[in-house]
């Protein structure tokens, strides 16, 4: 029993340790494709087959701050995930094929737009 629970908090301290870009890459599939930086964080893009996932990460987590991260298919509606949040915001994905996405991401009164990627 005590075993157990010393693996349990050994996992939950390095999973508390892990630098964003690692917690962001577990919440999307697939490799990361791109990385886009900004005053107060980055935007994490991947890809899997036809889908395209982002999540918007702060340079200071842990504070409640206003996020969202955006992503649209050229020729499709554009998916968006904002609200309060501490350590990121999304994940979200579209199904682009080979299309373009458009991509968006914003951490306090910072954002960042990526015009038309992965064509």
């Amino acid at each position: 029993m005590a075993l157990g629970t010393a693996v349990l908090i050994t996992s939950g301290l390095l999973t508390l340790a892990a630098p964003p870009d690692a917690q962001a890459a577990a919440n999307c599939p697939g490799r990361k494709v791109r990385t886009l930086p900004f005053a107060t964080g980055s935007v994490l893009v991947h890809r899997r087959g036809g889908y395209v996932c982002a999540v918007t990460v702060p340079k200071k987590p842990g504070v409640k701050q206003r996020m969202s991260v955006g992503l649209r298919a050229r020729g499709g509606r554009p998916v968006v995930d904002e609200g309060r949040y501490a350590h990121r915001a999304g994940p979200v994905t579209v199904h682009a094929g080979q299309r373009c996405v458009w991509v968006t991401g914003r951490v306090g009164g910072r954002t960042v737009v990526s015009g038309w990627i992965l064509c």
